[in-house]
């Protein structure tokens, strides 16, 4: 079955694919793209985030991360939709947890990661309590609105899957006395030794993005 990605930045997102790839056992064939394939430094600087933009954080090519607004990618992201389908992808993930707006279309299933947190975190907080990691301090007060109308109680803390070790480890012990009945690394660029950091710096469950979806999109892989 050929599989289809779709990273919001620069693809192929090697990263993400060490820790999924073996979840399909051999019965998938991922095709992937990026919306910002083909682009320079100097044009993605002309996206960065503005008052009121929604911010997306992303791997480039080279291992750095890029800090953009989602606006300035959703056309790319259709075309690359349109590329996957034509490629015979029989369904497309979307590599970013963020919230994308319903303008983007497929003909074949369109598989949000933040759909499946959404409908999911829920279910495993006896309290409807969690803490949320996410990359950037420019993203606290989205994600804080986000997952606010899911749970009842919400703390959120930035700390970049993309950036130093050390300072994820600061992240991990910042957090290590918060209430919170577990922790959702909300972006798929958190790895799984990342996951196990985090569950070992805080002795709290710890859902990762990449591969609860790697894990679902399975099931129609398992034939």
């Amino acid at each position: 079955m050929k599989i289809g990605a779709i990273t919001v930045g620069q693809s192929p997102r090697t990263d993400v694919t060490a820790d999924i790839m073996s979840i399909f056992n051999g019965k998938a064939e991922l095709l992937e793209k990026g919306g910002l394939d083909g682009l320079t430094a100097e044009e993605i600087e002309k996206f960065k985030p503005e008052e009121g933009d929604y911010v997306l954080v992303s791997r480039m090519n080279d291992g750095s991360s890029v800090t953009f607004a989602e606006r300035h990618i959703i056309p790319r992201l259709q075309n690359a939709i349109h590329e996957l389908e034509e490629e015979g992808a029989a369904l497309i993930m979307m590599f970013c947890t963020g919230k994308f707006p319903d303008t983007l279309k497929a003909s074949v299933p369109l598989i949000y990661p933040c759909e499946i947190l959404d409908r999911n975190v829920p279910l495993f907080t006896a309290d409807s309590s969690i803490i949320a990691v996410t990359p950037s301090p420019l993203q606290l007060e989205q994600s804080r609105k986000k997952w606010s109308e899911i749970v009842k109680e919400v703390r959120v803390f930035a700390g970049s899957p993309y950036g130093a070790w050390e300072e994820l480890e600061e992240t991990a012990r910042l957090i290590k006395d918060e209430e919170g009945d577990l922790i959702v690394l909300d972006c798929i660029g958190y790895s799984q030794e990342m996951k196990r950091l985090f569950a070992r710096e805080t002795n709290k469950p710890v859902i990762l993005p990449r591969t609860l979806l790697a894990r679902m999109v399975s099931e129609l892989t398992d034939l």
